[in-house]
Formats: C-alpha cells, sequence, structure tokens
C-alpha cells in the first residue's frame, strides 16, 4: 500500500460483508450504518468511513471525535481509497452491475462514475496516482483503470472471489487475497490462494497457496519497506474429525506472512492463544514506523498488536532448525503453534462489536465497528495503559432480531473458549468455505462438503443426508455440536431470523439481469434431460432424497437430499463430497448410468447450455 506519510499507513484489506443484495440491505439501510471500510488523509486528520447498509460515507473529524458529514452514495460501498493528493476518494458499489464512485472531496459529491463487473470490492490506487486497481469479486478477477482517462486498459484473472488488495510502495506488484479456495474438495490439500499481479506488465506474476485448510482470507497488507505482505485468514484443521474444539481442533485463525521480492510464503503464524481463540481476524495494517503489525478480530473484538522485528527474528531462527518454543523447532511446526507469539504479541480489547476495517494514525489504531455503528479507537503504545473506547457514527438504533442474529452469527463469543463463529465455515452471507467436513451428525469418517445457508429454512430436511429435518434444528444443533455452547434458545431463534432473511445474489451469467441465448437453449434442456423433475422452480428443489450414484465406499446407495439450484453458481465445488470442480463435471463424469439426469445422450453443446441455464439461477 502507497506511504502516506511519517505516521500515517492505511489499511490495505478490505472486506468480504457485502454480496446479499438489494432485500437484505434495503431492509437495513434506514436502521443501521454497518461501517466496514476506512481510509485516512495523509495528514492523519480525517478518516472517511465506509457505511454499508446506510449507503453512505462518513467523513470523520478525528481531533473533534465526530462525523462532521455524511456523503449519500446510491450503492453499498464495499471499499474505498483516496488518490494521493488526498482530492478524490474511490468507492466500490457492491452491486452486480458494478460502479466505482470517484467522489470530490472538494465538493462532497460524485464527480464522476466508472462502470466495474459484479460486485467490485478492494479498490486500490497505485503510489503515483494514475492507476486504479479493484477487484470484482464474482468475476474472479481484478481489473485495471487508467484514472486520467477513466478507461479499463486491463483484467487478471484470479483465483477465486478476491476480496482484499494491496500495492507495494514501487507500484510494481499488487497482492489480492483470495476468499476461498478453488477446486475439488476431496483432495489432500485445500487451501485458498494470494494472487500476485505484475502492474506493468497487467498479468499475474504468481499463485502463492496458503497452508493446507486456508480460506476465509479477509485483509492484506504491505510493510512500509515494500519487503512482506502480510494476510489474515481463518486455518481450517477440515481433515480431523469434528469432536472437540480444544487447543484450535477445528478452526485456527492465522497471518500468513509473505517476502515480496520472492513472491514466496514465509510461514503462517496463529494468532490465537492456548485456550482462547481469535476468531475471524479481519483487518491488517502496519505501522507507518513499520514496528507492529495491527490485526483486527471481528469473531472476538480485538485487535492484535505484533512486534515485527521480533516476529521475523523468531521465524528466522525457527526456519534454521532453532528451537524457539516448545512447541516449535523447525519450519513446518510453526503454523500448529499456540505458543508462538507468546512474547510477540498483545491482544488489546476493543469495546466495540465487529471491528473490520483498519486504520493506524500514529500510535492510535482505529477499527470500523460493524455490529455497534461505532468507530472504535486504541492507543498502541507499549508504554500507554489501552483504553479503547468506541466513538459513536449516529444515533443508536434498536437491535432487530434479524440484526441481533447477524450478530450472533458472526460472534465467537457464542462458542466455546471463542474459537469460531458460524461464519468461520459460512464466510459470505451464510455461503460455504469450500471444504470437506467431517461432522458427527452422520457418523465418523465421511466427511461432507459445506453447504450454503440460503433458503436452508425453506428446503428441509438440512444436511446432505437429511439427517436434521429442518434449518432450525440444523442451526440447535450447530450450536450444540460445533460451537459446543450451550445457548438460551432466543439465540438460535434470532439466528433463524438472520439466516431467513438471506436473499439470492444475481448470477454473473446474466446478461443485464436475463438469461443468455445459450441459458435459454439450456432451459429447454432442462426439462428434456428430467433435470426439472427433482428441481422443479421456484426453489428448484422437490424437497425430496434420492440415490442418484454419487455415494462412494460406505455411503454407495445412499439417498442423498435434493439441494436447491438457486446459487449454484456461488457454491462449487458440487456434490456432498465436493468431488466435483464445475457443473460440467456434475452432469458428465459424475453422472453414472444417467441416475442424475439424462445427460448421456446430450451434444456437447446441449451440455454447455444446460450448464449455463443452471448457473444463471
Amino acid at each position: 500500500m502507497m506511504s502516506l506519510g511519517r505516521n500515517l499507513i492505511l489499511f490495505a484489506g478490505v472486506f468480504c460483508a457485502l454480496t446479499s443484495f438489494a432485500g437484505n440491505l434495503e431492509a437495513a439501510r434506514q436502521d443501521y450504518l454497518s461501517p466496514l471500510a476506512l481510509a485516512a488523509d495523509s495528514q492523519g486528520k480525517t478518516l472517511y468511513i465506509a457505511e454499508a447498509t446506510a449507503r453512505q460515507i462518513a467523513v470523520f473529524d478525528i481531533a473533534a471525535g465526530k462525523v462532521k458529514k455524511v456523503i449519500p452514495l446510491p450503492d453499498p460501498p464495499s471499499g474505498l481509497a483516496l488518490s494521493p493528493d488526498g482530492q478524490s476518494l474511490y468507492v466500490t458499489g457492491a452491486v452486480p452491475n458494478g460502479r466505482i464512485h470517484v467522489v470530490d472531496l472538494k465538493t462532497g459529491k460524485i464527480g464522476k462514475t466508472l462502470a466495474a463487473e459484479h460486485t467490485p470490492i478492494a479498490p486500490v490506487v497505485s503510489p503515483d496516482g494514475k492507476t486504479l486497481y479493484v477487484c470484482n469479486r464474482f468475476n474472479n478477477n481484478v481489473g485495471i483503470y487508467d484514472l486520467a482517462s477513466g478507461e479499463v486498459v486491463g483484467a487478471v484473472a484470479v483465483t477465486r472471489e478476491p476480496v482484499a488488495a494491496a500495492v507495494t510502495p514501487d507500484g510494481k506488484l499488487l497482492f489480492v487475497a483470495n476468499l476461498v479456495p478453488a477446486g475439488a474438495a476431496d483432495r489432500d490439500y485445500v487451501a485458498a490462494e494470494v494472487s500476485v499481479i505484475d502492474t506493468v506488465a497487467k498479468k499475474a506474476a504468481a499463485a502463492i497457496q496458503l497452508p493446507n485448510g486456508s480460506m476465509g482470507l479477509r485483509g492484506v497488507c504491505v510493510s512500509p519497506d515494500g519487503k512482506f505482505a502480510y494476510v489474515t485468514h481463518v486455518l481450517a484443521r477440515y481433515q480431523l474429525p469434528t469432536t472437540q474444539l480444544e487447543r484450535g481442533w477445528m478452526n485456527t485463525n492465522a497471518l500468513s506472512i509473505i517476502d515480496v521480492p520472492s513472491k514466496k510464503l514465509v510461514n503462517t503464524v496463529l494468532l490465537d492463544d492456548v485456550d482462547l481463540g481469535a476468531a475471524n481476524p479481519w483487518g491488517v495494517a502496519c505501522t507507518a514506523d513499520g514496528k507492529y503489525i495491527c490485526v483486527t478480530h471481528a469473531g472476538t473484538h480485538q485487535l492484535s498488536v505484533i512486534d515485527k522485528a521480533k516476529l521475523h527474528e523468531k521465524l528466522g531462527k525457527a526456519a534454521a532448525g532453532e528451537k524457539v518454543s516448545d512447541a516449535t523447532s523447525s519450519y513446518d511446526d510453526v503454523p500448529n503453534d499456540l505458543s508462538f507469539l507468546v512474547g510477540l504479541r498483545r491482544r488489546l480489547k476493543l469495546t466495540g462489536n465487529g471491528p473490520r476495517g483498519l486504520a493506524v494514525i500514529g500510535t492510535k489504531a482505529y477499527a470500523a465497528e460493524y455490529f455497534t455503528d461505532t468507530l472504535g479507537v486504541v492507543d498502541i503504545n507499549p508504554e500507554v495503559r489501552p483504553a479503547a473506547q468506541s466513538l459513536a457514527l449516529g444515533p443508536k438504533k434498536r437491535l432487530t432480531a434479524r440484526r441481533k442474529g447477524e450478530r450472533f452469527f458472526h460472534d465467537a463469543n457464542l462458542c466455546f473458549q471463542k474459537w469460531q463463529s458460524c461464519s468461520s465455515c459460512h464466510p459470505a452471507q451464510g455461503r460455504p468455505d469450500a471444504l470437506n467436513w467431517d461432522l458427527l451428525n452422520d457418523g465418523l469418517g465421511n466427511p461432507k462438503n459445506t453447504k450454503s445457508m440460503l433458503l436452508a429454512h425453506k428446503t428441509p430436511p438440512a444436511m446432505a443426508l437429511g439427517v436434521r429435518d429442518n434449518g432450525e434444528v440444523a442451526v440447535r444443533a450447530g450450536i450444540r455440536h460445533i460451537q459446543f455452547a450451550v445457548r438460551p434458545e432466543a439465540d438460535a431463534v434470532a439466528i433463524d431470523r438472520y439466516l431467513k432473511s438471506l436473499k439470492p445474489t444475481p448470477s454473473p451469467y446474466l446478461v443485464n439481469g436475463k438469461l443468455s441465448r445459450s441459458a435459454k437453449r439450456g432451459r429447454k434442456v432442462f426439462e428434456q434431460a428430467n433435470c426439472a423433475k427433482c428441481h422443479p422452480a421456484p426453489l428448484y428443489t422437490n424437497l425430496k432424497k434420492y440415490d442418484v450414484g454419487t455415494g462412494r465406499d460406505r455411503e454407495k446407495n445412499l439417498e442423498f437430499d435434493t439441494s436447491t439450484l438457486i446459487e449454484l453458481w456461488r457454491s462449487a465445488p458440487y456434490l456432498h463430497d465436493g468431488r466435483a470442480v464445475t457443473m460440467k463435471d456434475v452432469l458428465t463424469k459424475d453422472n453414472h448410468d444417467d441416475k442424475h439426469g439424462r445427460t448421456s445422450d446430450l451434444t456437447a453443446e446441449q451440455i454447455n447450455n444446460l450448464v449455463q441455464f443452471v448457473l444463471s439461477l
């Protein structure tokens, strides 16, 4: 990320909570602000705050400690970036026909709007102010804009759901965090990647795979000296049966360190303590002097402050085979050592709920506290006793049942030892993490791919084998057997309300919101192949179970729940064990004896049309 002055570093990671459109946002926008991203001016006097459900930017006067004005937007903002001269603010609008609003900060109004793709997020301005980079989340690419002309001059494909980005101080490399893994889930190694873009050549320079189980990438920043990039994410232990939570048995929370010149992973450290999780790390930023790395924890409402020099010294010793803790005496030990950061990290409690975006000005850290509509602030100077406070960004609003449920869904305080929240495995409004988990609801040794929670309450039964009667039962079972907690019934009722409110995101396969010509032809094939019998509109499921020939080993010949096809484009990989990378795989190589639709006699063109149709739902 570009340097913004001696006492200022701007948070470079941008955020992932904005893909349930119209219905969800319209219902909430009048009541809540939902701050999620921050940008600070070069003098450290003003913070610009993206408020998602309010569809506005708040201009916060740091000295006065209050909002001095708001800038209304036509779209829910998903990220923002300030031009080096401080004259323009670039705000991504999280809508299917994406837009980037260029706000003239002299007038406080939108000067012009640039066209983007599906759900733009994480805008980053080059250090010279000439180029803008924007992650087009659901098109899986990064758009490159010439700011003089406002034209798109390139688009670089990345892995899957890019949600955060940071540019090096020399402007030559852009590091992009992809939210979830791509590919089959039944492999021995499944992990999300950090894409590296050569900004001069406008092409991919590297794809850095993080440790096995890495997913839920949220933030990325580059150190002021340009030597390292830091990425926040969840490190899932998905290959273990979910029998306990102690010592991060299911999910741990991590910071991965990347060497910028070599574009290689240095190592991954755990942000948890031995008996206390640090769930859902989100924003990450370095102090301007390079002494500290700061991380917000959206699930435990905290801020980690890590001594950068001591961290790298300890990592270097571990890489050389030196014993640096009771658990670590080699490079490979580090990602499993819950005590690695002892003596290197301070874990500061914030007073707001759901800290996401982060900016550090001098020794003050500022966090966008999503669920309390507040700006968290704490002094990270080790010689000062930390006294966090939350500054109101607007009038305090009553928590509706739906909002309370959304808050609980993201809150690790509900969980035993705070290792995870519901959103740890469902990182974007209940959508899946693309991993297989061996939950105990259907026996041991038979992992299943995480299912989307969208429409879960409308399409009973729940789980791949239909072992839960409905969504309500599944929510309560999840609290007991995945979070290992006993909670009041009111908590589960609130979570139900939130999940029932989720709306489908329009597919990127649609053309101007309508089926493409290929998809229209595919709709006819859908009927011809007898798909509609088990997947009838409008829910595209008949709520029954069938043996469609996909069971393997001891699950062979078992009947599986007929899942809804709505938003299928977003929930790869496919089938109960995530073996099918694409829908074409489902319809061809994984459809034995035509038990999953009559597809064996379809032409290649018909298969393609059918794929286009189901991915448009």
